[in-house]
């Protein structure tokens, strides 16, 4: 490469970084944060707490028990059992939840057509009787007011939708490297400042482009608080019953139709609920390879500038450093704003610092985790809870809202 093109590539990388941080700043000053309320009179919505379970017996007791014990007046707790082996059933009825009083509800087979989540969540919807239903995983763990903040925040902010990133718990150093990129990908990547102009300021709306607006929806399948009659506008989860990540379908179902009045709100619900969404590097690989290339539904050309930008701008400087001493002053400068990046998100979202420390090693990981999903998408599927799944476009999964 010539001197003067890997200095262009070098102002281009390091103009792009101090974007970012200027992003970052942004979006961390904006991002609604999940606070406990002070409990109210009489008349607050009635809520379905939907839980869909399979093979979650190492979790779904202290799931349960944090779902029971919320202070809020009006709630009803229904767990699906979906084929589990482990005896996750056993174990909620012993917490008193059982098919006599609705609380367990035992999983029909999964037709063709539809990934088990969505037909889990789908059968849960069916028996909900709440204004509101809250479909939570399995593997949470929520704080005893976490449900009156859910729809406390939805209420003030009139959002059909609203959904809680937990504080993600991480044992292993696999957990810690790759899980701990969640939440510094969701304070930079996702535009936070930009939506909430657009709240603040509704006829601006109008001026987003109707194919762009969809971009901007997401959410987060771990806690999705949805007004049912909202849930009912965009379809549900059978109108996504194909799609591997159905929590980003859901987000964008609802994005696209802000035109008519639709808006939804993601949240740090650190504090209020936890998740601990895998236990090793093993799980770690299987959940982040169903979901990478999914998240991207049809867009391979997205998806493949995505992975090129990121490894330029996130993991190519600190290779800099170990070449010709006439790049050290400029990858200097840019692994220093890669590490501010990584430290201010960790200090605004939380997340593990061995994953600060490592990197080069933990983005490097789930580079390769993004490579493994798009070779499995492309060629026998992706694997998940012992079911084997193929990645479709969304133009095979119906309308998804639009």
């Amino acid at each position: 490469m010539s001197h003067q093109f890997l200095t262009l590539l070098h102002v281009a990388i390091t103009g792009a970084l101090l974007l970012a941080v200027v992003q970052l700043a942004l979006n961390l000053a904006v991002v609604p944060r999940l606070r406990k309320v002070r409990p109210r009179g009489s008349g607050l919505p009635r809520v379905s707490i939907l839980v869909p379970a399979r093979n979650e017996a190492l979790n779904i007791e202290a799931c349960v028990r944090s779902l029971l014990a919320q202070d809020y007046p009006a709630f009803t707790v229904h767990v699906l059992d979906d084929h589990s082996t482990d005896g996750t059933g056993e174990i909620v009825r012993r917490l008193g939840l059982n098919e006599a009083n609705g609380g367990l509800l035992k999983g029909a087979d999964l037709p063709e057509g539809w990934v088990g989540k969505n037909w889990a969540c789908h059968q849960l919807s069916e028996v909900a009787d709440g204004e509101y239903l809250l479909f939570t995983d399995a593997d949470t763990i929520h704080a005893p007011g976490a449900l009156r903040a859910l729809v406390s925040l939805a209420q003030e902010r009139r959002a059909a939708l609203v959904s809680a990133w937990p504080e993600q718990l991480t044992v292993s150093l696999g957990e810690r490297l790759v899980v701990s990129l969640l939440p510094f990908a969701g304070a930079l990547f996702y535009p936070h400042f930009f939506l909430r102009l657009l709240e603040a300021y509704p006829g601006l709306r109008q001026w987003v482009p109707v194919r762009l607006r969809r971009s901007f929806g997401a959410a987060n399948g771990q806690v999705i608080l949805f007004e049912r009659a909202g849930y009912a506008r965009v379809g549900g989860h059978a109108a996504l019953r194909a799609h591997l990540v159905e929590d980003i379908a859901l987000g964008r179902a609802v994005a696209s139709r802000m035109g008519e009045g639709l808006w939804w709100v993601n949240c740090d619900g650190a504090g209020m609920v936890q998740c601990r969404m895998y236990r090793d590097l093993e799980e770690v690989w299987e959940g982040f390879t169903k979901n990478v290339r999914a998240a991207f539904e049809g867009g391979l050309a997205q998806f493949c500038a995505a992975g090129v930008v990121q490894t330029l701008v996130f993991v190519l400087p600190f290779c800099w450093l170990l070449g010709p001493a006439s790049h050290l002053e400029w990858a200097g400068c840019e692994v220093g704003l890669v590490l501010l990046l990584r430290v201010l998100a960790t200090v605004g979202l939380g997340g593990s610092w061995w994953s600060v420390a490592l990197h080069p090693v933990a983005y490097g990981l789930a580079l390769a985790i993004g490579l493994n999903s798009w070779r499995r998408s492309a060629g026998a599927g992706v694997r998940w809870k012992g079911r084997l799944y193929q990645v479709s476009h969304p133009s095979e999964q119906g309308e998804l809202g639009l």
